[in-house]
């Protein structure tokens, strides 16, 4: 069975023929390689032995390369840094804060109603304080793997994890702004309260489905 590989995220395919297009990442079946690795077995006289094909490991196509080195110093301690932040996984790692709080934060609010409770109330405003804090980092970093690790590919998962991202941002952004200039916009039961409701909800629904495209992008799947 003949096997290709995504150049753009790694995915493996086992056919005869690339996909159409990359069940991951989107990517046209042109960016697929085959992948030379195991042994040809054919029938050969007899007497006669089939040279095997040597075996070559594919390469990660993820692989990052940050480019020539630059010339000044600025430049090569900016390129370390980023350099660090993708061998160390900055992205998936800073993205776990915002994915942990942002539920918490929608079950204090919820809670905080239902109870009438100022401390739940009090709990979920500081965890969405943090969250609107927090995300630039992600979106940085998130923006850095996109660059060099995926090669800025543009499709139709990417483009979502983007906008997704940028959803989560702007809502949570606007909750905090909201919340801190009406304090009591949960406290009394009208039409403003409901779309405040809405829209963390939209924030944490937007943060699932990045997350559900980034787990794929990690594990190819």
């Amino acid at each position: 069975m003949r096997k290709w590989q995504c150049s753009i995220c790694g995915y493996v395919h086992a056919g005869d023929e690339p996909p159409e297009k990359c069940p991951v990442c989107g990517a046209d079946k042109s960016l697929f390689t085959e992948i030379i690795g195991e042994p040809q077995v054919d029938s050969a006289p007899a007497g006669k032995e089939e040279p095997a094909t040597a075996a070559l490991p594919p390469a990660d196509p993820r692989a990052v390369d940050l480019g020539p080195e630059p010339s000044t110093l600025l430049g090569r301690t900016l390129q370390f840094a980023l350099g660090q932040m993708l061998k160390h996984h900055a992205h998936p790692i800073s993205t776990h804060f915002p994915n942990g709080i942002l539920p918490i934060a929608f079950i204090f609010i919820i809670l905080s109603v239902l109870m009438e409770s100022r401390v739940l109330e009090t709990a979920a405003y500081c965890n969405m304080v943090f969250l609107v804090l927090a995300l630039p980092f992600v979106l940085f970093s998130g923006y850095i793997e996109w660059q060099k690790r995926y090669k800025g590919f543009r499709s139709r998962p990417f483009i979502i994890k983007i906008a997704c991202a940028a959803i989560v941002f702007g809502l949570s952004a606007v909750v905090v702004i909201w919340w801190t200039v009406n304090p009591d916009v949960l406290r009394v039961p009208s039409s403003g309260r409901t779309l405040f409701i809405l829209a963390n909800l939209g924030a944490l629904g937007a943060a699932g489905v990045a997350g559900l495209i980034g787990g794929r992008l990690v594990f190819r799947e």
